[in-house]
Parts: structure tokens; sequence; C-alpha cells
């Protein structure tokens, strides 16, 4: 749903991405300290409980998903260790945010409203476990020769749900904007997978292609 707004974001920052391309910056640096920053930002405040700061800087990071991917074309150094290197450390990234909210929810003194801090720890580690399911399975699918693609909650749906949420919850002090997104984010994700995985059982067992299309 959101990858249309991909392409203006990736004009907006076309810009620097080409100041550091003049600079000499390789399009794998700008991947690396792009999920260092992600990472980092969502391992330090988010326990912390900061996460209108935290947001802030992540999403700072988040950019440079689009700025790597436009320096490598750029370029011309688009290559597979580039697509691989990029794919592997998105799963870095996204697990570092929510291994943020787990770290939080295990605070004693965590603010919940609807529930206690183990039910939304237990939530936090169920959407980092299910959000990197629903990428190794389109990932397993395409090594395979299939396409799993498709879901209710993209990578992209999940990242903008809960920084955007969790931002207000931070600016506004309302835990109750993180809580619910974390239960709608664990049921869109469960329901991505099986729909990913309905996705490769029709083409595993479905009618062979027309090859001749």
């Amino acid at each position: 749903m959101l990858e249309r707004f991909r392409q203006f974001w990736t004009n907006v920052w076309a810009p620097l991405a080409d100041l550091l391309l003049k600079m000499g910056v390789k399009p794998d640096h700008v991947t690396i300290v792009g999920t260092v920053g992600v990472a980092a930002a969502a391992l330090w405040f988010f326990p912390r409980g900061e996460f209108f700061v935290g947001v802030l800087v992540i999403t700072a990071f988040v950019f440079s998903d689009l700025m790597d991917g436009y320096m490598a074309r750029r370029s011309g150094q688009s290559s597979r260790w580039g697509a691989f290197l990029d794919s592997t450390l998105d799963r870095v990234g996204d697990a570092a945010i929510f291994a943020g909210l787990v770290l939080y929810y295990a605070r004693s003194d965590a603010e919940t409203t609807l529930g206690g801090p183990w039910l939304y720890l237990c939530l936090s580690l169920a959407c980092l476990f299910l959000g990197n399911l629903t990428s190794y399975a389109r990932a397993r699918a395409e090594s395979l020769g299939m396409q799993a693609k498709g879901g209710i909650a993209e990578r992209a749906d999940r990242l903008v749900a809960i920084l955007v949420m969790t931002g207000f919850n931070g600016l506004l002090g309302l835990p109750v904007l993180t809580e619910i997104t974390l239960w709608a984010l664990a049921v869109a994700s469960l329901v991505t997978v099986v729909q990913r995985m309905v996705i490769v059982h029709k083409q595993a067992f479905g009618p062979p292609l027309d090859q001749s299309e």
C-alpha cells in the first residue's frame, strides 16, 4: 500500500544522494550506516521510554533505505551483493525496533493501559517474529522459483504503523496507541504469513505456467 509513496520520497532525498555520490560514498556505506542508526536509536531510546525522540531519529535513518537504492542505480553499482545486503540489514533494523519495545515492556515501571507490561512484551516479540517470518516466506518462495509477495501487512505498512503510533504515544503520552498497534500488527502479520503460504501452495500444486506466453 505504501510503496506508491516510495518514488516521491526518493525524489525528495535525491539531491543529498547525488551529493554523497560526488563525495565518493558508496551505496553499501549508506545501507550500513542507516541500519546502525536505526538499531542504535531503537535500542537506546525505546527501552528508556523516550519514544518521540526515538522515532524521529529512527525515521531519519530509515530514509537511507531509499537513498542506497537510488545511489546504486544512479552510479551503476547495482549488484546482487547490494540487494542481499540491503534485504538482510532491513531485517536487522526492523527487529531492533520491536526489540526496543520488548526491552521497554520488560521494565517493571512500563506504562500500559490495556493490560500489564508482560502482555505487550509478548506482543512485541510476536511482531518481531512474525515480521521476519513474512519476509522469510517471500525469500524462500523466490528461491524456489515462485513468488509470495502481498498480504495485508507488508514491511512498509508494519514499519510506518509502529513508528507513527509509537511516536504519537511519546508526544501525547498515550500508551494505548502503541498497544493497539501491537495487537493489530500481530494479527495482521499472522494473517499475512498464512496468505503467503496459500499463494505459494497454489503455485506449487496449481497448473504449470504456460512458458510460450
